[in-house]
């Protein structure tokens, strides 16, 4: 039996409805590890927003069930679902690195003899630098506060053992454990359950940057017992650019009141709030990390994403359609360029979402990247050399996937190809070089 072709898996596909549903730029968009297409319902759900702005001023925040004082709570199941979490703990606020500070204000709580915190090399900058800087305020040195843990020679990948054996090597010394839900470089899945046991075994926290996990992989932050985690939503939660952040505080500790916390006027109790007394109400749940009123119009864009989200039957039925589209990927990549390109990424399905880091054998990667921008092939640059190209299932096809492998091979073949034939809607004809007469 012949392997199934990209159009019977896009005719099989019980979510290629939801493709209709985003505004998609015109080409091949694999860049939604990057920033998520636009759903169309959000013009929809911002211009409400608009309208209320326009006709009830001041008192928006107060009227109907979009007031704009509870608005935030809008989204807080829908992200609880996603997560694997209770409403209470998770919260759409500022944006990811915020969130990151202010969590690890709580959670960071170094001593002298626990103090350090176990980051894995090649970490997002913003991470490693919220990590330093939180060492610092605290009185500690990054060179031996932090720890930086690196694949064995030769991989590009954390072993997993390798994780929970510095965790275990580093003992009664690490007070926090602060690693990726995905790793933003290579779209390695960390075992978050595995490592959150772990990091408790010792004493320590555990927190996490999930930015590219959330809306990619099936995620159980309350009963894996994490500690804390922040994310954004302008990735697979396809909030726009600058989107609002996300957040999770475990519910063992949102009522805590010897944990630590900045606070705001967001932050204290909902209806003693506009009585406007400068004593502190911690609300009893993640909202008390709350510090000002939430940004109404981005989330008014989120809301319409996560609405396509409950509609295409949540994370469960996008990671099945995710897992069918990694594995068609990776058979095309192999038949079609075969050691001309390198994939970074896992192999095992359990350590990978459904981003793919993509080296170009010969060392001209950044040349083929380009001459794929030239080409309307959207997919993404990440220094020293990798192509990240992410197909995501609530609005990518198996054709997509089928024209990109196409296009890939014929650049890396010839160094360049014509704009004009890439990001077709149907793969009945192999990919071909377009000519002067195409234009």
């Amino acid at each position: 039996m012949t392997e199934a072709t990209a159009a019977e898996l896009d005719a099989a596909d019980p979510l290629a409805h939801c493709r209709d549903l985003f505004e998609i730029p015109e080409g091949i968009y694999l860049v939604g590890n990057s920033l998520g297409a636009l759903p169309k319902a959000a013009r929809r759900y911002v211009s409400v927003e608009f309208d209320r702005w326009a006709t009830l001023g001041v008192e928006g925040h107060f009227t109907g069930n979009l007031s704009w004082k509870d608005y935030h709570h809008l989204v807080s199941e829908q992200l609880a679902r996603l997560v694997g979490a209770k409403p209470a703990e998770v919260a759409a606020m500022n944006a990811l690195t915020v969130n990151l500070h202010l969590l690890m204000v709580s959670f960071y709580r170094p001593t002298a003899t626990r103090h350090k915190i176990l980051i894995e090399e090649h970490a997002f900058p913003s991470d490693h630098f919220a990590a330093e800087s939180q060492i610092r305020q605290r009185g500690f040195d990054p060179a031996s506060s932090l720890v930086v843990l690196a694949p064995r020679p030769g991989e590009y990948n954390l072993r997993p053992k390798d994780v929970l054996d510095t965790i275990n090597q580093l003992g009664d010394e690490l007070a926090m454990v602060l690693l990726p839900g995905v790793q933003y470089y290579t779209g390695q899945v960390f075992p978050i359950a595995d490592i959150t046991a772990a990091a408790h075994a010792v004493g320590a926290v555990a927190g996490f940057d999930l930015a590219h996990a959330v809306g990619n992989v099936e995620l159980e932050l309350h009963d894996w017992g994490v500690d804390f985690a922040a994310w954004c939503t302008y990735k697979y939660l396809n909030s726009g650019p600058g989107g609002v952040g996300g957040a999770f505080v475990h519910d063992r500790h949102v009522a805590d009141p010897d944990l630590a916390k900045f606070t705001g006027w967001w932050g204290t109790n909902a209806d003693s709030r506009f009585e406007m007394a400068c004593e502190f109400d911690p609300i009893p749940t993640i909202d008390s990390w709350q510090l000002s009123n939430a940004p109404i119009l981005p989330l008014a864009a989120l809301r319409a994403s996560l609405d396509i989200i409950d509609e295409a039957g949540g994370i469960a039925a996008m990671r099945a359609k995710s897992e069918r589209q990694i594995q068609f990927f990776d058979r095309r990549l192999q038949e079609v360029l075969g050691k001309r390109i390198e994939n970074l990424t896992p192999s095992d399905l359990s350590q990978r979402g459904c981003q793919f880091a993509l080296r170009v054998a010969g060392g001209n990667g950044k040349e083929v990247f380009e001459a794929l921008e030239e080409a309307n092939v959207y997919c993404d640059w990440r220094e020293p050399d990798v192509i990240r190209a992410a197909p995501v299932p609530l609005y990518n096809s198996f054709a997509d996937i089928e024209n990109f492998v196409q296009a890939l091979d014929y650049i890396v073949e010839k160094g360049s190809t014509d704009r004009d034939v890439v990001g077709k809607d149907s793969v009945d004809e192999p990919f071909s070089p377009g000519s002067d007469e195409d234009a």
